[in-house]
Order: C-alpha cells, then sequence, then structure tokens
C-alpha cells in the first residue's frame, strides 16, 4: 500500500466521522474491497499507525485546521465546501502543519490526485488554490 492509498484511507476516516468503527475489522474491510479497488490491500502495522495518526490529529486540532483553511479559501468557508474536499483538506492541512516527516509538496499532491478521485475539476482546482496559499504562508 503507498502513502497516497493510506492518505485516501484517513480523507475517508475523516469524511466518515466517527461512523467508522468497523474499519480496523479486517473481515469488514475484506467486504469494502468487493466494491472498491481502494481497499484491496489491509494496512500494514505501520500503514494502520500513519492512517490512525492523521485522523486523531485532524480531529485534536480540527479547530486550527479550520481556521487555516478559512483563512486562504477567499470568501469559502468551511460551511460552503463539500464534504469530500473538506475530507481532502483537512487531512493535507494537518500533514502540513502536523506531521514534520511528510514534505508539503507532497501532502498537496497527494490531496489533488486523492479529490481527483471525488470532486469535479472545479473543486481539484479549488483543493490546489487552497492548499497552495497555505503552504506559502507556512
Amino acid at each position: 500500500m503507498t502513502r497516497t492509498n493510506a492518505r485516501e484511507l484517513a480523507v475517508r476516516l475523516v469524511f466518515a466521522g466517527e461512523g467508522s468503527e468497523n474499519f480496523w475489522d479486517e473481515e469488514y474491510y475484506k467486504t469494502l474491497s468487493e466494491e472498491d479497488s481502494t481497499f484491496k490491500q489491509f494496512p500494514d502495522e505501520k500503514q494502520a499507525e500513519y492512517i490512525k495518526t492523521l485522523v486523531c490529529l485532524v480531529n485534536e486540532h480540527l479547530q486550527e485546521i479550520d481556521e487555516t483553511i478559512n483563512r486562504n479559501s477567499k470568501a469559502w468557508s468551511t460551511g460552503r465546501i463539500s464534504s469530500t474536499a473538506l475530507a481532502v483538506l483537512r487531512v493535507a492541512v494537518c500533514e502540513m502543519l502536523f506531521m514534520e516527516d511528510v514534505p508539503k509538496a507532497s501532502a498537496i499532491n497527494a490531496a489533488v490526485e486523492i479529490s481527483k478521485n471525488f470532486d469535479e475539476p472545479e473543486t481539484v482546482s479549488f483543493v490546489n488554490g487552497v492548499l497552495g496559499s497555505i503552504a506559502r504562508s507556512l
């Protein structure tokens, strides 16, 4: 499993919120793989730790992450951003702010690629623009 796949799983967990308690059950995970190729490989211990850390950090720093998104989204508050784009942004901003081992460019590139799986091209451009603005301000 690549780090981008792990990020996408984190995005899906952030999107799902508290409704993700079955996610770490390997049998449940297998049923998801039948519907979506993102779940074709169960995360190993290192990948699972990365995903869990990322999701926990997003939840722990949600207010600061959302404030950072709001400051850099040019008249778009988090309430106006689609749920999927917001989950992608939250994960990427979390990586940029709180995970020192993740290069900002990698977080942005992965977020743009993940966003392409869920959103229209205009939204993908929006995600890229917001994250670029945040990277320049850091």
